[in-house]
């Protein structure tokens, strides 16, 4: 099993879809690193030999931010956002949708869940 930016990838996968198993790594990203390594995009992980594996594994520390230093780099934006208060910084600290969708109805998955009325207990009769 072929372990790259502490990621497991799948032994039965060609190597172009098993590539973006790793955060930061889509389809067309995952494509441009075989280009580089000249890496057959068909080959299956488990066909991989040492050596393509550690070119892969240099292409990716030196050119690319993948998996932790992505999702810092991400989480270190938010938070100047919510610091200057600007208007995505504000709807990151409300939990409300930042590109302009509409709230009125829909957006559940930004706002979660909504109780209805119907739902509240009604108080016994005496």
């Amino acid at each position: 099993m072929a372990r790259i930016a502490g990621v497991d990838l799948p032994r039965n996968k060609r190597i172009e879809v098993a590539l973006t198993y790793i955060y930061g790594i889509g389809l067309t990203r995952s494509q441009e690193i075989l280009k580089e390594t000249h890496i057959n995009r068909d080959t299956k992980i488990i066909d991989l030999n040492d050596n393509e594996i550690v070119r892969l594994r240099t292409i990716l520390d030196k050119k690319y931010e993948i998996e932790g230093d992505l999702r810092r780099m991400e989480s270190i934006n938010i938070k100047r956002l919510m610091e200057i208060n600007s208007y995505k910084g504000k709807r990151h600290r409300l939990g409300l949708p930042l590109r302009g969708q509409r709230t009125r109805t829909n957006a559940r998955t930004r706002r979660g869940s909504k109780k209805t009325m119907a739902n509240k207990k009604k108080a016994p009769k005496k």
